[in-house]
């Protein structure tokens, strides 16, 4: 038996072990995944010690890993991967608001917030007024849709990452019955994804750099509706062609207005200045139940 036929032999086997999986869906897809993870071996000629690096890599990852940081999802974003699956299961409808990357930060008991309400809530950085409205891609406005909104603030970190327990940059509020949303958070600023641990050495390595131009996060749901998880982008930020995890689209791009001091659209009074920034979102219908 000659070399390539031992190896393909061995790829054979593994195959041949799922071949009897009731579930039509895994045996394909780990059928599929041992064949690319066999020709990837092939194609680079992997040795036994950089076999035994990766393993070691994904064991500090799972290490570093716990309630408050995903370092697989970061590593499934500076891959490319969490873009790609995004972009395969996107729907290609015309108008909707395209989606982009989930991220680590999110928090599934953000604190309710009301229509124009803060969800700064202490986090440092100029005060942003950010409104639109949300409606399907007929136009016609979403009532009470449920928006999960969260940010770093301007030290590039989400309250996530301290250890005091703060819940601040991030809410959950619902559309009025126009549709329409508002509220106060502060204006979005770059920073560097988590990169002192495996990811991060993985990134060094490769001569890439950690930043992720500034952004806002929505999740915004409804029934009926496609769930929308997306960014909006500070148009200018000098990370937009370099985003570490890969996640900026052109549409998600925003202009921001800088105001003087003085009031505010809600009448609040902002003496140190204040920005804004208006951006609808536009969700898919689900098809109809058979």
């Amino acid at each position: 038996m000659t070399p390539a036929e031992r190896e393909q032999a061995v790829t054979d086997e593994v195959l041949a072990s799922f071949a009897a999986t009731t579930d039509p869906r895994l045996r394909q897809v780990m059928q599929s995944l041992v064949r690319h993870l066999h020709a990837f071996a092939r194609d680079v000629r992997l040795t036994e010690q950089e076999w035994e690096a990766g393993i070691a890599f994904l064991t500090r990852a799972g290490h570093i890993t716990d309630d408050r940081r995903q370092e697989f999802i970061l590593l499934s974003d500076v891959l490319g991967l969490s873009m790609l699956t995004v972009a395969i299961n996107e729907p290609a409808v015309p108008g909707a608001t395209e989606a982009t990357v989930f991220g680590p930060f999110f928090s599934d008991d953000a604190p309710e917030v009301e229509l124009g309400g803060d969800i700064a809530r202490g986090a440092a950085g100029l005060p942003c007024y950010v409104s639109g409205q949300v409606r399907d891609t007929d136009g016609h406005p979403i009532a009470g849709a449920r928006i999960d909104v969260w940010e770093a603030d301007e030290d590039g970190f989400y309250d996530v990452q301290y250890t005091d327990d703060r819940s601040a940059g991030r809410g959950r509020l619902s559309a009025g019955a126009d549709g329409g949303y508002r509220f106060w958070s502060v204006l979005p600023a770059p920073y560097p994804i988590p990169h002192d641990g495996p990811v991060g050495d993985l990134l060094t390595a490769a001569g890439r750099g950690p930043m992720r131009p500034a952004h806002l996060h929505f999740m915004v749901t409804a029934p009926g509706h496609r769930t929308l998880i997306t960014h909006i982008f500070v148009a200018g930020d000098p990370y937009l062609g370099c985003d570490a995890v890969f996640g900026v689209k052109d549409g998600l791009v925003v202009d921001v207005e800088h105001h003087p001091a003085g009031a505010a659209p809600d009448g609040s009074d902002r003496p140190g200045g204040w920005t804004s920034i208006a951006f609808d979102l536009v969700l898919v219908a689900e098809p109809a139940a058979p």
